[in-house]
C-alpha cells in the first residue's frame, strides 16, 4: 500500500512543478516574420535555485538543444548560430526565445527547461506552427480552336501553408481540377486548370480564378482573358444586287477577323484573272466602271498563322438599274425621315403646350398677387331732400349773379378804382325763350345748366363788343 501512495504523491508534485513554468501552448508565425516563444519561471521561494536554462526541439523522436544559458557562460545556440535565434532577456527567470526570420524548418515542438535545486528540472512545452503566404498567379494558355476538351487557363498558388483552395468563375461551359505538390521546406503549391473545348467564340472571353487561404484576409480574385487561336472568319460586303452597266465606284470589301490578326488578302476569279476595270486595294476590290466583264464570281482569300479561309461572291450585272431595290431603299430612307419629322412635330407640340401652361400659371399667379382686374363703381352720392334742408337767412340775401373778368378793357389811369369785372345776368334777369328766339336745343341746355345762357349770346342780336365770349363749341 505504501508504494502506490508514494507514486501518486510524486506524480502530483510533478504536475505542480510543471505548471510553475509559464509558456504558451501554441504559437503561430509567418515565414519571414518573427516568432516569440515565451518561457517564464517565477521565483516563488528563495530556497529554489536555478542553475541553467535550456530550449530543446523535438526532432525525429529526440530532443536537440536550441539555446542554452549558464550564468557563468554566454548564451549558446547549438542548432543555429547565425543570429536568427536569441534570448529576449538573458535571465534565469525569463527564458523567452526570439526566432527571426522564421523558416518553415522552424516549425515543431519546443521544450523550455529550467534546472533547479532542490526540485530538479522543470519544463514547459510550446508548439510552433509556421504559416506561409502563397504567391498567386493565373494566366491563359494559347490554344487552337478544336473539338477536344483541353486546359485553356491555369491558376497557381505557390509556396503556401496550409494549402490554398482554388475555384473558377465562368459563364463558359467547362470544368476545373486541382493538384498539390509539397515543397522541400514544407510549403505546398496548388495548381488548378480550367478545361473546355476551345472555340472562336471563346476567344477574348474572361474567366476568374478565386484563391482562398488561411493567411489571406479575403479570397483573391484573378481575372484571366482566354486566348483561342483560330483561322480567319471571312465575309464579303458591298454587293447590293444592283450592279448595272456604266455604274461607277462599285466596291466589294473582304471583312475578316481571326486570332492572330489576318495578314494576307488576295482577290481572284474562277478563271484566275481579274477584269481590267477592277482594282485591288488590300481588303477592298474597286470597280471603276461596271461592264459585262464584271459579271463573274469574285474570290477573297485571307490568311493568318493558323490557316487560310476563302469565300466567294457572285456578281450579276444588269442592263438597267434595279428600281425595285432603289424603291425599297428610298422607302426605308423616307420612313426614317418621316419618323424624324413626326418626332420633331410631337416635341414642338409638347414644348408649345408646356409654354402655354407656364404662361397661364404665371398669369394666375399675377392675378392672385396684384390688384383686382375690375374697377368697382364709385359710391353713389346721397341726394338730400331739399325740403329737409333749411337755408340760412344769410343765403337768401346773396344775389345769384356771377362775375367775370374782362381782359379787353384797358385800365384808365384817371379812374384807378374802375373795376374790370362785370356781373353776369342771372336766371331772373333773362328774357323768356320766346322773345329771344332760342332753339329747342338751347332751351334744353338752359334747363340742364343755366350758366350756359348767362355765358352765351344770340348771334346777331345785341352781342356785346367784348373780347370774351363763351361759344357753344367751347361749352360742349
Amino acid at each position: 500500500m505504501g508504494a502506490p501512495r508514494s507514486l501518486v504523491f510524486w506524480s502530483l508534485l510533478s504536475v505542480v512543478l510543471t505548471q510553475r513554468v509559464k509558456v504558451r501552448n501554441e504559437v503561430t508565425g509567418y515565414v519571414g516574420d518573427e516568432a516569440m516563444l515565451q518561457c517564464l519561471f517565477p521565483a516563488t521561494s528563495p530556497d529554489i535555485k536555478v542553475s541553467q536554462v535550456t530550449w530543446m526541439k523535438e526532432m525525429g523522436g529526440k530532443k536537440q538543444n536550441v539555446a542554452v544559458y549558464l550564468p557563468d557562460h554566454k548564451p549558446n545556440f547549438p542548432l543555429d548560430n547565425s543570429g536568427r535565434i536569441r534570448f529576449l532577456n538573458v535571465s534565469l527567470q525569463d527564458a523567452t526565445l526570439i526566432i527571426q526570420p522564421l523558416r518553415m524548418s522552424d516549425e515543431g515542438t519546443y521544450v523550455c527547461e529550467f534546472a533547479t535545486y532542490p526540485h530538479g528540472n522543470e519544463d514547459g512545452v510550446t508548439t510552433l506552427s509556421i504559416l506561409a503566404r502563397p504567391t498567386n498567379t493565373a494566366e491563359s494558355r494559347k490554344v487552337v480552336a478544336g473539338n477536344t476538351t483541353i486546359p485553356v487557363a491555369v491558376c497557381t498558388s505557390a509556396n503556401g501553408k496550409p494549402p490554398a483552395q482554388i475555384k473558377w468563375l465562368s459563364t463558359l461551359p467547362g470544368n476545373f481540377n486541382a493538384s498539390e505538390m509539397t515543397n522541400g521546406d514544407g510549403t505546398v503549391t496548388v495548381t488548378s486548370q480550367f478545361n473546355m473545348v476551345p472555340t472562336a467564340a471563346a476567344d477574348q472571353q474572361q474567366i476568374t480564378c478565386v484563391i482562398s487561404q488561411r493567411t489571406l484576409a479575403a479570397p483573391e480574385n484573378i481575372p484571366v482573358v482566354l486566348s483561342v487561336l483560330y483561322p480567319p472568319q471571312v465575309t464579303i460586303d458591298g454587293y447590293d444586287d444592283n450592279w448595272y452597266v456604266s455604274r461607277s465606284e462599285a466596291v466589294l470589301r473582304c471583312a475578316a477577323k481571326g486570332n492572330p490578326k489576318p495578314t494576307q488578302y488576295s482577290w481572284s476569279t474562277p478563271s484566275g484573272t481579274l477584269p481590267p476595270t477592277v482594282q485591288v486595294q488590300g481588303d477592298r476590290l474597286v470597280v471603276q466602271s461596271v461592264d459585262v466583264a464584271v459579271n463573274t464570281t469574285f474570290i477573297c482569300q485571307v490568311t493568318n498563322s493558323v490557316g487560310t479561309t476563302r469565300v466567294e461572291q457572285t456578281v450579276l450585272v444588269r442592263a438597267q438599274p434595279n428600281m425595285a431595290g432603289a424603291g425599297t431603299t428610298g422607302g426605308i430612307i423616307g420612313g426614317i425621315i418621316a419618323a424624324i419629322v413626326a418626332v420633331a412635330v410631337v416635341a414642338t407640340g409638347v414644348l408649345i403646350f408646356r409654354q402655354q401652361q407656364k404662361n397661364r400659371t404665371e398669369q394666375d399667379n399675377d392675378d392672385l398677387d396684384g390688384p383686382p382686374a375690375y374697377k368697382p363703381p364709385p359710391p353713389q352720392k346721397k341726394i338730400e331732400d331739399p325740403e329737409l334742408v333749411s337755408n340760412p337767412p344769410e343765403a337768401e340775401n346773396i344775389p345769384l349773379k356771377a362775375v367775370y373778368f374782362e381782359p379787353s378793357i384797358a385800365a384808365d389811369p384817371t379812374e384807378p378804382d374802375l373795376p374790370r369785372y362785370h356781373e353776369l345776368p342771372t336766371l331772373e334777369d333773362k328774357e323768356p325763350a320766346a322773345t329771344t328766339g332760342l332753339s329747342l336745343e338751347d332751351e334744353y341746355l338752359d334747363q340742364i345748366n343755366p350758366i350756359y345762357d348767362a355765358l352765351s349770346f344770340a348771334s346777331g342780336e345785341g352781342a356785346p363788343e367784348q373780347g370774351f365770349i363763351m361759344s357753344r363749341a367751347l361749352y360742349v
